[in-house]
């Protein structure tokens, strides 16, 4: 019998998605749950699995094409246990045959120096016009591209989501002349663009800095991370630190921890803190649930958790929902400074970067630490600068002496 594949049920918040690729095509064998296609939706990619074991029979939506919930992608011809690689082994062996077949048996004399050479199989014959005119002006190989029409073809949509997703440097341009390679934004990264412009127009931002000598802080670390490590089965990093400084800040100044809805201010009386997450496709942010009940351990199993999970796609758009407080790291990438952006509709960010030794001066005299910059930018709409400064004095005085964070104090 034949079984549609249609579009899973997509979050409330998500309208549509992208067909980004397809993994299977017109004649393959799938076996039960194989992902047969990757959505791209405006946070996550979600897998589409096959619902029985089989071999497709059609295609309904090109790779690049917007999706809705429910929407038919693909028919899938049910086969029982081993029938559907067999079928399609089988159909493999009967065209093979068949072409050899109707080969003339006397029409393969011995190639003459006159005779055409034959020609390349480099798969511009499986182009359609407007995905030659593609190939052409980004000056790609055909063979590299996956087609998913019928027998390989390959689409325009096809050679949009090569470039997308494994985009090829471009040959050296003649002398004089200058190149330009065009990639169409994804979904996550156009959602981002569009989140960032919104936070800006619609919030009174404004960035306050400060720095935070790191010496006992690394001491502390480096006497116990092995033993954490140990003990926990997780590496004990700087992260956990910084979000429990955050969340005793946040209990002192709980407007930090607030939101904006209309005219009112939200005090939210729980500390879901964002964890910024950089991947391939763009900056995610996955919140920790009720951070405040979680020990250290259980912080950095869940931010490497999320990490891992992010980077292959798997992450749940219910993990990047909601937030109300979010920490962001640009010190991983070298940055010594910056002001980072409110992730709406929060109303403060804090900013980590790069721990530098420098020179400063303690007790009296000048001395060598390692110094490290934070940034927390803040919507001034509802925050004051005082209650802004004097939240990041807070981090910064329990951060340089880590037990206060033990003691509450």
């Amino acid at each position: 019998m034949n079984m549609e594949v249609r579009v899973p049920q997509l979050p409330e918040s998500v309208a549509d998605a992208t067909l980004v690729a397809w993994h299977k095509k017109v004649g393959d064998a799938v076996a039960r749950d194989e992902n047969l296609a990757d959505l791209e939706t405006d946070k996550v990619v979600l897998e589409v699995p096959a619902p029985v074991a089989g071999v497709i029979q059609s295609l309904e939506i090109t790779a690049g094409a917007s999706v809705t919930s429910g929407q038919l992608l693909a028919v899938i011809v049910e086969q029982a246990g081993d029938a559907a690689p067999a079928r399609a082994q089988a159909k493999a062996e009967a065209k093979k045959s068949g072409e050899t077949k109707k080969a003339p048996a006397a029409t393969a004399p011995a190639q003459s120096a006159a005779a055409p050479a034959p020609a390349r199989d480099d798969g511009a014959g499986k182009l359609s016009p407007a995905a030659r005119r593609l190939v052409d002006e980004n000056r790609l190989a055909p063979q590299n591209i996956a087609g998913s029409g019928r027998d390989g073809r390959i689409s325009k949509s096809d050679v949009a989501q090569h470039l997308q997703t494994a985009p090829q440097a471009s040959p050296p341009a003649p002398a004089g002349a200058r190149a330009d390679q065009r990639v169409p934004m994804s979904r996550l990264r156009a959602r981002i663009a569009q989140r960032l412009v919104e936070a800006q127009a619609t919030a009174a931002l404004l960035t306050t800095f400060n720095e935070v000598d790191m010496q006992a802080l690394m001491a502390l670390r480096g006497r116990y991370k092995e033993t954490f490590e140990k003990r926990h089965g997780v590496r004990l990093g700087f992260t956990s630190f910084f979000a429990k400084a955050c969340i005793e800040a946040l209990r002192r100044f709980p407007v930090v921890n607030a939101s904006v809805e209309g005219g009112d201010i939200v005090y939210h009386e729980y500390y879901d803190i964002g964890v910024a997450v950089s991947t391939d496709r763009g900056l995610i942010v996955p919140v920790l649930r009720d951070a405040d009940r979680m020990d250290f351990a259980a912080i950095e199993k869940a931010v490497g958790g999320f990490a891992e999970r992010a980077r292959s796609g798997s992450i749940t758009i219910e993990e990047l929902t909601g937030g109300t407080f979010s920490i962001t790291n640009g010190g991983v990438f070298g940055s010594l400074m910056s002001t980072p952006i409110v992730n709406a509709p929060q109303s403060a960010i804090l900013g980590m970067h790069k721990i530098q030794e420098r020179p400063v001066v303690v007790d009296g005299a000048v001395a060598v630490r390692p110094m490290m910059y934070l940034a927390l930018t803040y919507d001034h709409r509802i925050i004051d600068g005082r209650e802004a400064v004097q939240f990041l004095v807070a981090v910064k005085e329990l951060l340089e002496d880590p037990s206060r964070l033990l003691l509450q104090v």
